[in-house]
């Protein structure tokens, strides 16, 4: 795999992965906005409604009919949250030139309806089409509601509300459902506008073509792009150490059966200069993988919980536990889960788990590079945080992390605050 990044146009950048290693092409296109609570719940329906329709596809009908003449190709919407950069637009994947019998244009063609779809959806009086919003609208409002149906998921959610509640990063991909019950056609219009000419643009492509050749089609289809003079700034706050002396504590009732415990912490120290491998392979030592002390302990050791696992999130410099338990099992599980991470900091690291965590790690970077989309997203984050590596190199130097440079980063860590998904009649 060849990669090559080259910045096209007024704040567009283009990164392409020349590769004949699979039978599908993918490009995305990428509007890096700010994270806040007054505008995400905009963005994230903005990519929706584009894909509803364009001037000369008025409706989806028009465009996956035209999509299916194109050997089944496939446009959808983006939203990803990365640390505090809301991140929407639009990702394509499509029948690469060598598996197609004849000579096609089909990246011309993707880049083409792309384009428009971005600079020329369908309007009505230069407004956005209102049955399109208003649809799309109540998609994203099921959505929202819906977070609360995984009970895991909405745990961590919360967990980082409360944590981060002062800071940007509390504010979910999707918005809030107040603010997305109040969106209107003339309102979204006036954002998209807004958010398409003063937007940062990444732009990426996985497939066999030239590097020079795509460069041009994109070009051809955003010729007409609008760029403002004004950028917006664009970062991520991190907090190195927590924000009071102790843990806060949050809990929330709902009718459950099982206690989620969501545990959140500041990475420290390490972010200043982030050693992406050493920080992941921390992670699986701690909670990240099959043999991490948190599964092997806590899980299966003791049988304090359900589930127990950790993640990370290096655009942030957080860490974040997340477990099932029993209601009367909290205080154990909660000790037992601060005492694992105290062992690595004490340097109780064995070679058995610091072998299995490097590999569980560098397989992770390996297979990466067997999945288009995989790929799309982590160059999207090395061109937000980096590092200048490829998926094999990061690979390599997570097969050189020592113990010690685990521990140095478990020193480092501070848990910040405790959420506890309780039962609304648990003392009953």
């Amino acid at each position: 795999m060849n990669s090559s990044t080259e910045l096209i146009m007024s704040n567009v950048v283009l990164t392409c992965l020349q590769t004949d290693k699979f039978k599908t092409n993918c490009l995305s296109i990428n509007l890096l906005t700010p994270l806040n609570r007054e505008t995400a719940s905009k963005n994230a329906l903005i990519p929706a409604v584009l894909c509803r329709g364009t001037a000369t596809l008025p409706d989806m009908a028009a465009i996956s009919s035209k999509l299916d003449s194109l050997y089944g190709a496939r446009i959808k919407p983006l939203v990803r949250k990365k640390g505090e950069i809301q991140v929407i637009g639009l990702y394509a994947d499509f029948a690469d030139d060598a598996f197609i019998p004849e000579k096609t244009d089909i990246l011309e063609q993707i880049t083409g309806i792309m384009g428009e779809m971005l600079l020329m959806p369908k309007t009505r009086g230069g407004l956005l089409m209102r049955d399109y919003v208003e649809s799309e609208k109540e998609q994203l409002l099921e959505q929202i509601r819906g977070r609360i149906n995984d009970k895991r998921g909405y745990s961590l959610q919360r967990l980082f509300e409360n944590m981060c509640a002062m800071e940007e990063y509390a504010t979910d991909k999707l918005g809030s459902e107040q603010e997305a019950e109040s969106i209107t056609p003339n309102e979204l219009t006036r954002h998209y506008h807004a958010t398409l000419a003063a937007s940062p643009i990444e732009i990426f492509y996985c497939g066999s073509a030239e590097p020079g050749r795509v460069k041009a089609s994109v070009k051809t289809a955003l010729a007409s792009l609008p760029r403002s003079c004004e950028e917006p700034e664009l970062g991520t706050d991190i907090r190195m150490n927590s924000l009071e002396e102790k843990p806060r504590y949050f809990e929330d009732r709902l009718q459950v059966t099982q206690g989620k415990l969501a545990i959140g912490f500041r990475l420290g120290d390490c972010m200043e200069a982030p050693n992406a491998a050493a920080i992941r392979v921390f992670n699986a030592v701690y909670g990240g993988c099959a043999t991490s002390k948190l599964f092997m302990n806590v899980r299966e050791r003791l049988s304090l919980c359900y589930f127990a696992s950790s993640l990370i999130d290096l655009h942030k410099g957080i860490l974040a536990v997340s477990s099932g338990i029993e209601f009367d099992k909290y205080d154990a599980a909660l000790t037992e889960i601060l005492s694992q991470l105290d062992a690595i900091k004490h340097g109780e690291v064995t070679d058995y788990e610091l072998s299995a965590a490097k590999s569980s790690v560098a397989s992770d970077y390996r297979t990466i590079e067997d999945s288009p989309p995989a790929l799309e997203d982590f160059y999207l984050n090395q061109a937000l945080i980096g590092p200048d590596c490829s998926p094999s190199e990061l690979a390599a130097l997570t097969e050189e992390i020592t113990a010690k440079e685990v521990v140095e980063i478990a020193k480092g860590v501070e848990c910040d605050a405790i959420y506890f998904l309780r039962g609304q009649k648990e003392e009953a």
